[in-house]
């Protein structure tokens, strides 16, 4: 892969009616929960055939996918929600992955830069997301493109959340 292939990039918001989009959510998806900085095994059987009619009934998905050559090599899945302090929506990203023969590319930046573009055009407030504080490379590049703990931004100190979760 050369970068001017990915020049030649193609982001396209996913349509979960086209059963190619389809494949290509559920195959990067299974992709980026193998790897380490995910959860470290695949998708179980369950999930496999879950994700799609679960990512349609969703009425905020917002799935963008990254493509080149034909190949479908990237994945932002996000979600719109409302950011009630500034009455706006807003677009979480919930998962950001690029192949591993394509990463350190420029792909994930591609990404990002749709997903703003996205928001901007969407009247959003924001884009957040989550991110492992061991993946230093994903925390280079969300920093790289303006993304820092709130307060960061403003003439305020700085303040981090902590992300919790509770399973059921």
């Amino acid at each position: 892969m050369t970068n001017s292939s990915v020049d030649q990039v193609e982001i396209l918001q996913a349509d979960l009616d086209n059963p190619t989009h389809c494949q290509a959510v559920v195959d990067l998806l299974n992709d980026y929960a193998n790897h380490a900085m995910g959860r470290g095994s695949p998708l179980s059987a369950d999930i496999h055939d879950a994700l799609i009619p679960g990512l349609r009934a969703h009425p905020t998905s917002l799935i963008l996918l990254a493509r080149v050559e034909q190949r479908f090599v990237g994945i932002a899945t996000c979600f719109i929600g409302f950011s009630t302090f500034n009455a706006k929506p807003l677009i979480n990203i919930h998962d950001l992955s690029v192949s591993s023969g394509f990463r350190g590319l420029g792909l994930g930046k591609k990404l990002l830069t749709t997903v703003a573009d996205k928001a901007r055009g969407l009247g959003c407030c924001k884009v957040t997301l989550e991110v492992r504080e061991d993946n230093a490379r994903a925390r280079r590049l969300y920093t790289s493109e303006g993304f820092g703990f709130p307060g960061s931004a403003k003439e305020e100190e700085e303040v981090r959340y902590l992300y919790q979760e509770k399973w059921l």
